[in-house]
């Protein structure tokens, strides 16, 4: 990927650099919404043994975990060509901090619907190689269902059912809770693919063709609003639940729900373009 097709994070990241221990301290509130464990040492030999051949050539435990903390670290400050790269680098072990990086980044700071597509198809393709690597990783799964769902939501519906991609994308959000039950984002995600369906197809073809119900949807957003309260892309995708299930009837709770995203004060880059999308999203 062309290194100049990464624009900046705009907005002020002093806040967000978590150099040395600040990192493993905020650790717990930073990745509440995923579950990713923290990528110490020990961790770090769990990755390798558990990814055997599929594992980066020519790195121990101790430099393993300093990559993949320094790699989150750069995501966290917004530097998110930089932790696409170092997570790139790793291979299936890196996968879920690029994934992430490259799925943030192409949402909120690529114009391009073209090139949006384009990108969440190689974040797809760099989340199937850690699900092959390391399907025992909840975070293997919950990307992959994440850059689907996203390169999903660029292909017209007729494409993205002929595609069957709603039911990779729920085959992996079901493993991903499995493995994570408190995934509070994977709980966001399977609500949307419920709400989502509804929205498109109406809720009588939803429920008996992909089995997508309303009242699934309320549940699972419910829950990741008690997992993450402080999220405000929890907030956020309550919002649009509510538009794509309600519609104009549903619209002042929404506009609260985004007015709620807007009011949270963000832990990291990804929360604070979270934050910024929800104040646009009031004017």
């Amino acid at each position: 990927m062309a290194k100049t097709a990464w624009a900046p994070f705009p907005l002020d990241a002093k806040g967000y650099a978590y150099a040395g221990d600040a990192l493993k301290k905020a650790w717990p509130k930073l990745h509440a919404g995923d579950c990713e464990p923290w990528p110490d040492e020990k961790r770090a030999a769990a990755l390798l043994q558990a990814a055997g051949k599929a594992a980066p050539k020519g790195v121990d435990a101790k430099g393993l975990a300093g990559s993949l903390q320094e790699a989150w670290r750069a995501f966290h400050r917004g530097d998110f060509q930089s932790a696409f790269e170092a997570g790139e680098q790793l291979g299936p072990i890196g996968a879920s901090v690029a994934v992430k990086a490259l799925g943030v980044h192409a949402t909120h700071l690529v114009d391009s619907d073209a090139e949006k597509l384009k990108r969440f198809e190689q974040a797809a393709r760099i989340a199937e190689t850690a699900v092959e690597a390391l399907p025992g990783e909840a975070n293997s799964h919950y990307r992959r269902a994440f850059a689907l769902g996203r390169y999903s939501q660029g292909l017209s519906i007729a494409k993205a059912l002929k595609q069957g991609i709603a039911g990779k994308v729920r085959d992996a959000l079901d493993n991903t809770l499995e493995l994570a039950p408190k995934h509070a984002e994977a709980h966001t995600a399977v609500a949307l693919y419920h709400a989502e369906i509804i929205g498109k197809v109406g809720g009588m073809i939803g429920g008996l063709t992909y089995g997508a119900k309303a009242s699934e949807a309320e549940a699972h957003i419910k829950q990741a609003l008690a997992l993450t309260p402080a999220s405000p892309v929890a907030h956020i995708e309550y919002g649009n639940l509510l538009m794509l299930l309600h519609g104009e009837r549903k619209e002042d709770a929404a506009a609260a729900a985004y007015e709620k995203a807007a009011a949270i004060e963000p832990l990291d880059a990804m929360e604070a373009l979270d934050a910024a999308y929800a104040r646009d999203q009031l004017e």
